[in-house]
């Protein structure tokens, strides 16, 4: 009895000492890590939305559930709205940062920049963990084709993209290619219903 009280005693104290040293490594960890992902949203807002002088949050609107999913979006999130402005503080449109939970690899994050006459300036993937060699070759196969277009909706295809709202698919890697292509369609959407621009205006 002794020597199990002992025992008890000793896991006791190393479970109070490490989660004492836990709490001081994610105490010394939390500002530089907070530091780090706003570097690393402010260059994907840059990335979008060059000829921006600054962002600035918005305070956004959960889009209506039923009206997103009927749309074909329910695997699709909004995660956060900056505002991108002029030097004068006006607004040249919003970078949208969207969550698609369709990728192959799993969830696929990237920012989106649209001006407000509904122009898709392009995108910057935040989080990707696609299959090496297929849908990792998003970053230079789908990124560039979204990049200064003015439509609607994006589709996606397999035969040589022959319009302005087509993208041709990462052979191979048709998953993604969809996951990505809806994630854009999503921020459109939102960006249309919810912020008054472009078409849906």
């Amino acid at each position: 009895m002794k020597e199990m009280m002992k025992n008890t005693g000793i896991l006791l104290a190393i479970t109070l000492i490490a989660g004492l040293l836990l709490g001081i490594v994610y105490q010394v960890t939390k500002e530089p890590i907070a530091a780090q992902e706003e570097k690393a949203k402010q260059e994907a807002c840059r990335e979008v939305f060059a000829d921006a002088a600054s962002f600035e949050a918005v305070q956004f609107a959960t889009p209506d559930a039923a009206a997103w999913s009927g749309e074909g979006y329910a695997q699709e999130s909004v995660d956060e709205v900056m505002a991108a402005l002029d030097s004068a503080g006006a607004t040249l449109g919003y970078v949208i940062t969207v969550t698609t939970k369709e990728g192959y690899g799993g969830d696929i994050q990237f920012a989106l920049g649209v001006r407000m006459d509904g122009t898709v300036n392009g995108i910057s993937i935040l989080s990707i963990s696609e299959t090496a060699g297929l849908g990792m070759r998003a970053e230079e196969v789908l990124k560039p084709q979204f990049a200064n277009k003015n439509v609607e909706k994006f589709e996606y295809t397999k035969s040589g993209a022959a319009a302005e709202s087509q993208i041709d698919a990462i052979s191979g890697a048709t998953i993604t290619t969809n996951a990505v292509t809806n994630g854009v369609n999503a921020g459109l959407y939102y960006f249309q219903m919810e912020l008054g621009g472009g078409d849906g205006v």
